[in-house]
């Protein structure tokens, strides 16, 4: 493999310029790097700033993350100084989100990694980047079907006393989704907005309630001194617990074909994205240290981690707010689900019209325009994934939970590092410095990267198992990687036409 195979472009100078994608056996037609009139298309115009946000911010879990990870971050992570860990992510991403959203505009596609890394790191890295993506979400998607299918469980044998078992909710949560994503994108958006509006209700009651009951006072700003929120306890941990909260957010680009005025959509909904789920999660951690007794609240959390923040809400608001809160879990866990759901079907899609993947995978629905076929395959995939854990007698969440989740965060946290140095590359080959285009960008690709080699060194307490299978699962990025060169590598020498085309397609 010579360096030009994997270089800056991923162009090599016999290779015909790039030009429109479309399905895999008709010929391209129309001008270089736009979609022609037999491209098959997504939904355009449909998504406003505020439907890519409620889809990407309900990808966040706020509930979920309140009741499941904020504790371990306390616990485990750098105690006091969580407040803090988050603010220093929310920086980084949005160091981050200022090359990405710079960039979108010459992205057009719902590639997303796949068609940034493409732009600016070249065909083989793009294909790379795709996959590892495909993976991550899967990966998501399917722990937090564990997740759902627990906590329905819980609840449903609390309120109504019926006992079945987890992958049954599991299974019927997954059909209401895969139903979801059959429509037009903007029922999807719907659903998950009204559940994004009652779990920020149910959380910012709580974190009210504790702020009128301990008082401003107690909300101290030690919390994001760097010596309690970077030198204190294990920073990697906390760190990765962090950008945990906000993964998802970088698919606002997912849903850049479907964006009105996506030149303006995308960016705006990348930055209100990240400062929303920024303010949520430090203004929540901030309470939760305080309602534990600030100092003692590490102890209190890792006692009893998936009661702690159950034990605030009853002591600060009331056993029957605790139980809404118990209901959110569940909605919260299936808005998770439906969102990365959403982004594995267009993946699959992209990858499709790009003419990597069968042509079928790129057929949408008639009336829809919702990538349907795709859809069908990420819902197979998600189901096979929770039913083989379910055959196995495996564990919700000591298991499916514990091994995917981690597993799917490094992903994409290598992947958003990856990203911000396409975005520097893809602008200094065009001449184009400065904040926007390349310090930013280099700023944050230079945190990110640390962020993603501290959380494997800590990948062991990450998951929070010893289990020599669960801690050696980030192979599987490894061996994902190397199949995408190796069909990269196969598409250049069998079909040069197909390699060109890669990751241009451009729907204007």
């Amino acid at each position: 493999m010579t360096g030009s195979d994997i270089g800056v472009g991923g162009a090599l100078p016999h290779e015909p310029p790039p030009i429109s994608s479309p399905a895999v056996g008709e010929a391209p037609s129309g001008r270089a790097g736009e979609a022609s009139d037999s491209t098959p298309t997504l939904a355009q115009g449909q998504l406003g700033v505020a439907h890519i946000v409620f889809m990407v911010v309900a990808a966040a879990a706020p509930a979920a993350g309140t009741v499941a990870i904020l504790p371990i971050a306390i616990a485990l992570g750098v105690g006091v100084g969580t407040p803090g860990s988050f603010a220093l992510m929310a920086v980084i991403l949005l160091f981050f989100a200022v090359g990405f959203s710079r960039m979108a505009p010459h992205v057009g596609n719902a590639g997303a990694f796949f068609a940034y890394i493409t732009k600016g790191l070249g065909r083989v890295f793009g294909l790379a980047a795709a996959y590892v993506a495909i993976v991550s979400y899967v990966c998501i998607a399917a722990a937090t079907t564990g997740a759902l299918g627990f906590f329905a469980g819980v609840t449903a044998q609390e309120f109504f006393g019926i006992d079945v078992a987890w992958w049954v909710w599991a299974l019927a949560g997954l059909i209401v989704i895969g139903i979801l994503g059959y429509f037009r994108v903007t029922v999807a958006a719907g659903v998950l907005g009204v559940s994004l509006v009652l779990e920020a209700l149910a959380v910012l009651v709580l974190d009210i309630a504790i702020l009128l009951q301990r008082g401003p006072g107690a909300f101290s700003l030690e919390v994001f001194e760097p010596s309690k929120a970077l030198f204190a306890g294990a920073a990697g941990i906390s760190l990765m617990y962090a950008f945990s909260c906000f993964q998802g957010f970088e698919s606002t680009a997912i849903y850049s074909e479907e964006a009105r005025t996506p030149r303006t959509t995308v960016p705006r909904a990348t930055y209100a994205a990240i400062v929303l789920i920024s303010l949520f999660f430090v203004l929540t951690s901030w309470a939760m240290l305080v309602g534990g007794g600030m100092e003692q609240a590490p102890a209190a959390a890792s006692a009893d981690l998936g009661g702690y923040a159950y034990n605030l809400t009853t002591e600060f608001v009331g056993s029957t707010w605790t139980k809404f809160l118990e209901v959110l879990i569940v909605t919260s866990s299936f808005a998770g689900v439906l969102a990365f759901h959403n982004a594995v079907s267009r993946y699959f899609f992209t990858l499709s019209r790009e003419g990597l993947l069968p042509t079928a995978l790129s057929k949408v629905h008639p009336r829809h325009r919702s990538p349907t076929v795709a859809g069908f395959l990420s819902f197979g995939l998600i189901t096979a994934i929770v039913v083989g854990f379910a055959v196995a007698g495996l564990d919700p969440l000591t298991n499916l939970v514990t091994s995917l989740t981690s597993v799917g965060a490094l992903g994409l946290l290598s992947l958003v590092t990856l990203t911000s140095i396409s975005v520097v590359v893809f602008f200094a080959r065009r001449g184009e410095f400065g904040w926007v285009h390349t310090v930013a960008p280099v700023l944050a690709a230079v945190a990110l990267g640390v962020c993603a080699i501290l959380a494997l060194a800590n990948y062991e307490a990450v998951t929070g198992t010893t289990s020599t299978v669960i801690n050696n699962l980030p192979w599987i990025l490894v061996v994902v990687v190397a199949a995408a060169v190796i069909v990269a590598m196969r598409t250049r020498a069998n079909d040069p036409e197909r390699y060109a085309r890669m990751g241009s397609t451009r729907i204007e």
